[in-house]
C-alpha cells in the first residue's frame, strides 16, 4: 500500500474516532483508551485488541464505510470495557468469543452504528451477557467473530474440554492437541463462504509484514488481565459519567452499564444471601429461664428451625451435572442456617415418590435417579405446597423457566435460580451462569 493511502487509512480511523467522541461520548471515551496500531493481515485479517491497543488491517479499513469504521472501533473498545480478557475462566475460547460478539454487537446496533457485513447479531441473544449466552451456543459452532481477540489465545489450552465447564485433560491425545493448535491460528472464512467480498479482498492483499507493522501482541498473563480490569472498570466508569452528562445515554447501553457498576456477585453468593436472609437469627426478650436473676430482661439470641422448600425441573433441559451441583449447595447452606428442606423434582408432574423431606442434618441427596425429561410445568409443585398447607419461608426453583407459571403469585417468597435468558413473571431471579 503506497504511503499516500496509509494516511487516507490514519485519516478515516481519526475522523470515525472524532464523530464517536462527538455523537456517542460513552462509546467515544473508551475508544481513545486504545492507541491505534496498523498489523500485518498475516495474523490480524481484520482488526482487533489485546486490551491494550487497537489493531488494524489498513486493507480491510480500506474497506469499511466511515460508519462502519466506527462499529469496529467501538467493538474492540466494549470487549476491553466489559473486561471480556478476564471473564472466560473455564469456558471453551471459541464458544466464549462468539458469545462476547453476540453480546456486543446488539448494544452497537442499537446505538444507530452500522456493522459490517459479516457481523454475527442474532435477536435472540438481545440484552443477554456473554455468560447467559454461552451455554445457548452449540459446541462445535462453525461460526467466526469479525475480529481478532489477542487477549486471550487459549496458549494453555484451559478453554478447551469434553464438556462444558470441565477443564481438559493434562495430555490431549496428539490428534486433540492438533486441533487446539490449529484453533490458535488466524481464522480464514475464505472455505466457508461466510464473507467472500471481503476474502478477495485479503487474497489481493500481500502478506507479507509491512514496514512499521505491529507485531502479534502475545496473550495476556494472568497479572496482567487483574490489572487491566481494574483500568478498564474504571474508564467505563468515568466514560459513562461523562455521556450521562451530556445528556447521551440511554437505551440499553444505559442499562448494560449501570449493571455492570453493580458489585458483581456469583450465583452461590447471591443464593446464600437469600436463603440466610428468612433464617437470621433474631433477639428474644423472653426470660429464659426462673432462676434467671435480677428484674431486667436482656435480649438473648435466640434461633429457630426453617422450612425451605426446593423444587427441580427435570423437563430434560438441565443437566444431571447442574442439578448435582446445585443440590450440593443448598445442601451447604441448610446445615448453616437449620434448614429442613422439602425437595420436589418436577417436569409437568411431580416425580414418583416425591417429595422429600431433609432435615437439618441430613445430607441433601437424590436417593434415587430421576425420570424426567417432559414437558414443563410449575403449577403442580405451588399446588402441592398449598394443598399441604404449607407456607415455607422461601421457595427455590431450579429451572430455565420454559414453562407454565401459575396465574398468581404465592404469598411466600420464591426464589428462581435460572439457566437461559427467560425471566419469571414474579418472584426474585437470580442467573446461573
Amino acid at each position: 500500500m503506497a504511503e499516500l493511502d496509509q494516511e487516507k487509512i490514519q485519516t478515516k480511523l481519526a475522523a470515525a474516532r472524532t464523530r464517536l467522541i462527538l455523537d456517542k461520548p460513552f462509546l467515544g471515551a473508551l475508544v481513545l483508551r486504545l492507541p491505534m496500531k496498523a498489523a500485518s493481515p498475516d495474523w490480524c485479517p481484520t482488526t482487533g485488541t489485546d486490551a491494550r491497543h487497537f489493531y488494524y488491517n489498513p486493507e480491510y479499513i480500506n474497506s469499511l464505510t466511515l460508519a462502519q469504521t466506527q462499529f469496529m472501533l467501538a467493538h474492540e473498545a466494549l470487549h476491553c470495557a466489559l473486561s471480556h480478557f478476564s471473564r472466560r475462566q473455564h469456558r471453551m475460547l471459541h464458544r466464549w468469543n462468539l458469545a462476547c460478539d453476540y453480546a456486543i454487537n446488539p448494544l452497537l446496533v442499537e446505538e444507530g452504528l452500522t456493522p459490517p457485513y459479516d457481523t454475527l447479531i442474532m435477536d435472540e441473544y438481545k440484552g443477554m451477557t456473554a455468560e447467559e449466552i454461552y451455554p445457548l451456543l452449540q459446541e462445535d459452532d462453525q461460526y467466526q467473530t469479525i475480529d481478532q481477540h489477542l487477549y486471550d489465545q487459549d496458549s494453555d489450552g484451559s478453554g478447551d474440554g469434553g464438556q462444558d465447564g470441565e477443564p481438559p485433560p493434562d495430555n490431549p491425545p496428539p490428534e486433540q492437541q492438533q486441533e487446539r493448535e490449529q484453533q490458535q491460528q488466524p481464522k480464514d472464512r475464505s472455505d466457508k463462504g461466510e464473507s467472500g467480498g471481503r476474502d478477495q479482498q485479503r487474497q489481493d492483499a500481500s502478506d507479507q509484514p509491512r514496514p512499521g507493522d505491529a507485531p502479534q501482541p502475545p496473550p495476556l498473563s494472568p497479572e496482567e488481565k487483574e490489572t487491566l480490569e481494574i483500568q478498564w472498570q474504571q474508564r467505563l466508569a468515568g466514560a459513562a459519567q461523562q455521556a450521562i452528562q451530556a445528556g447521551k445515554m440511554d437505551g440499553a447501553m444505559a442499562r448494560m452499564i449501570d449493571h455492570l457498576l453493580q458489585p458483581r456477585l456469583p450465583w452461590r453468593m447471591l443464593l446464600a444471601r437469600y436463603m440466610t436472609a428468612v433464617a437470621r437469627d433474631d433477639y428474644s426478650y423472653m426470660r429464659q429461664s426462673r432462676r434467671s436473676q435480677g428484674d431486667a430482661i436482656m435480649p438473648s439470641l435466640h434461633s429457630s428451625q426453617v422450612d425451605i422448600v426446593v423444587a427441580l425441573d427435570t423437563s430434560g433441559s438441565i443437566k444431571d451435572r447442574e442439578i448435582q451441583e446445585f443440590l450440593s449447595e443448598i445442601s451447604a447452606l441448610k446445615g448453616q442456617m437449620r434448614a429442613r428442606v422439602t425437595l420436589i423434582p418436577c417436569d409437568a408432574q411431580i416425580a414418583d415418590g416425591a417429595p422429600w423431606i431433609f432435615e437439618p442434618w441430613e445430607e441433601l441427596e437424590l436417593g434415587t435417579e430421576i425420570s424426567g425429561g417432559g414437558g414443563t410445568d410449575f403449577r403442580p409443585v405451588f399446588q402441592w405446597v398449598e394443598e399441604q398447607g404449607m407456607k415455607p419461608e422461601i421457595l427455590v426453583y431450579f429451572s430455565d423457566l420454559q414453562g407454565q407459571f401459575p396465574e398468581l403469585a404465592p404469598s411466600y417468597p420464591v426464589l428462581w435460580l435460572v439457566k437461559g435468558k427467560k425471566k419469571p413473571p414474579w418472584g426474585q431471579r437470580i442467573q446461573l451462569n
